[in-house]
């Protein structure tokens, strides 16, 4: 049982269960009835990305500190209480769930789904080792 913490769009762990997109906006191009055949997400649910903001100073930090910016930034959002709750519910339920959570981003470490990470463990989420494409442990 626990949160697998994953790239969307790329293929599914046997154990994986629902994926979460954790994404502001679907991906392009493909039609929704795809969304889950296309590995991209089960379950689109915005409300755990940055907003639009936030996403826009991710993806321009080019420095510690202004990944440490972001950072702060998404942590507030995360903060407010309608988002809090689904961490830990999320967190809850990863006790007795398999499911996992995404983003695009080819590189976990500058990607929201790194925070969001923390804030699952910081709750007491149960997290999943996933795998790459060569079936190799990591933390993706």
């Amino acid at each position: 049982m626990g949160i697998r913490i994953v790239r969307l769009g790329t293929a599914r762990s046997a154990l994986e269960g629902t994926r979460i997109g954790t994404v502001r906006r679907p991906p392009r191009g493909v039609p929704k009835t795809e969304f889950a055949t296309q590995n991209w997400y089960d379950v689109w649910y915005p409300n755990l990305a940055p907003s639009a903001e936030t996403m826009k100073l991710g993806q321009q930090a080019d420095t510690p500190a202004a990944w440490a910016a972001f950072t702060k930034k998404y942590r507030a959002e995360m903060a407010k209480p309608e988002n809090s709750r689904t961490i830990e519910l999320l967190a809850a339920l990863s006790a007795r769930s398999h499911f996992s959570v995404g983003c695009y981003c080819e590189d976990e470490a500058h990607c929201h789904r790194s925070v969001l990470r923390e804030l699952l463990l910081e709750k007491g989420a149960k997290i999943e080792p996933t795998t790459d494409a060569s079936g190799a442990a990591g933390t993706q």
